[in-house]
């Protein structure tokens, strides 16, 4: 996934004043003691401020997405403004039970203690958000640092200017900056922040710019939520209902035009199904899109972000079809307005690039397969994916697939809607993340689980020296049959 690390696009904002940055900084650490002892209501007040702002600015979130990469308003409803609000409900509805101490039953050691654990905020905390959905992926994570207690700084991509600079003015509407603040630049603003001490930073990007960012954060021993990216595959068994996978996997897949990081990356199809699913995918994205004279004037598809992702995607089709793959549909390019459609590709060699790097485009290689566990050996060869996605009716096949992978998630017969559950915790796993987020799992990221304990009649004196007689026989007993 593209971050707001990367090299500027040519008109992105200029770099941030490095003075202001380090002054926003030592604000939010003195207004960051006192936010240690805010109550629930104080800040359930302060993410309604923030879903209240979706709503009202609704028209200029549609806006400024649509002017940073053609995205249409219907799709902003579903993949900016919903997931945020959802959020902000949950959180709304859950913090009073989530701020509440967490008792734990003592064990025998213990005996005439007891023992809680205290969610407390964990500072002043650092969001790098990027732009494939910028509004999402900057508010998602600002409400769960929000609703632990945090203060926040608030970096978002430069690669989507026109929303960047919304959330900068939305933010200033609706928080003191010693609070929450936006910081916009390019590569040396990031960098500049990154040197600095901050108590959490939630990074959302690629696997290679996350590296960066946890060595960065090792510096000060700072804690990280790292979102990232990777190759995610999918699986579609014989014994799949066609029509249905197809049309779930032609909208995971194309939504927001491929950018997205946990969209479907490749794809194995048994062999068996083979020619009718391909049929049934172009018939699907045909439905979603129009025909393909139709798509690069359809206002419901979206375009590559610019010029340099453009460029990138095309390169993966050229060497793709350089070494002998076939365009089963799409293809078609109008590089006036970085447009890419819809593109299936099948005989791919294995070593194509498309094959071994993440897409983040509208391009889904296509794999036949006869042998489910060869499929499984390869999928577990790659490093370990953000998501993985199996369609079948066979249960045992499912569970086998299930069973014998690692990802950050998964979904049956569908793709992406994961990232949609409220309770179910959204991250990687190894090279694609690290940490969780959304509802209580965001809220846990945000917060230092501080574990207490209250002495009332324990037998911790019966193991104080001088070590004779009574006190060894009873350690020797403690450690056999008290622990």
């Amino acid at each position: 996934m593209s971050t707001a690390v990367e090299n500027i696009a040519a008109g992105a904002p200029a770099e941030a004043d490095h003075g202001r940055t380090e002054r926003l900084l030592a604000a939010q650490q003195v207004k960051a003691l006192s936010l240690r002892t805010s109550t629930a209501a104080e800040r359930i007040e302060k993410i309604k401020r923030l879903r209240q702002a979706m709503f009202d600015r609704s028209e200029q979130i549609y806006k400024a997405c649509h002017a940073d990469f053609a995205k249409p308003a219907p799709e902003v409803d579903i993949t900016e403004i919903l997931p945020v609000v959802m959020e902000a409900n949950h959180a709304i509805r859950h913090l009073k039970g989530w701020m509440k101490p967490e008792r734990k039953r003592p064990t025998l050691l213990m005996f005439g203690t007891s023992a809680e654990v205290r969610n407390e905020p964990k500072g002043v905390c650092l969001i790098i958000s990027p732009w494939n959905y910028p509004i999402n992926l900057s508010f998602g994570p600002l409400i769960s640092a929000l609703a632990a207690g945090n203060t926040v700084i608030l970096k978002p991509s430069e690669m989507t200017p026109h929303c960047a600079q919304l959330m900068d003015e939305i933010v200033a509407d609706i928080f003191d900056e010693d609070e929450v603040a936006v910081v916009q630049g390019a590569v040396q603003t990031s960098q500049h922040l990154l040197g600095l001490h901050f108590d959490h930073i939630f990074f959302t990007g690629s696997p290679a710019v996350g590296k960066i960012v946890m060595r960065a954060a090792a510096e000060h021993l700072t804690s990280v939520t790292l979102e990232l990216g990777g190759k995610s595959p999918v699986i579609v068994d014989k014994t799949a209902d066609i029509n249905k996978s197809a049309k779930n996997l032609a909208w995971g897949k194309f939504a927001n035009n491929g950018q997205t990081c946990i969209a479907p990356d490749y794809m194995y199809v048994h062999t068996d199904i083979l020619d009718s699913f391909v049929e049934a995918m172009r018939k699907a994205m045909t439905k979603l899109y129009g025909d393909q004279a139709q798509m690069a004037s359809n206002g419901d598809y979206c375009r590559i972000v610019n010029d340099k992702h453009y460029a990138r995607v095309k390169s993966l089709i050229d060497d793709a079809t350089e070494r002998g793959a076939r365009v089963s549909m799409g293809g078609v390019e109008a590089n006036n307005d970085n447009y890419i459609a819809p593109t299936l590709l099948t005989d791919v060699d294995h070593d194509a690039r498309v094959l071994q790097e993440e897409i983040f485009g509208p391009v889904l290689p296509i794999i036949p397969f006869t042998d489910a566990d060869r499929v499984i050996d390869q999928i577990n060869a790659q490093p370990k994916p953000l998501a993985l996605y199996v369609f079948a009716r066979d249960k045992d096949f499912i569970d086998k697939v299930l069973s014998n992978t690692s990802a950050g998630g998964s979904c049956v017969n569908h793709s992406m809607v994961q990232f949609l559950h409220a309770n179910l915790p959204f991250g990687g796993v190894n090279n694609s993340g690290l940490g969780n987020s959304h509802g209580h799992y965001g809220f846990k990221a945000f917060s230092h689980e501080r574990a207490v304990v209250r002495e009332r009649f324990s037998l911790s004196f019966l193991f104080l020296p001088p070590y004779k007689g009574f006190t060894r026989w009873f350690i020797k007993f403690a450690t056999r049959w008290l622990v």
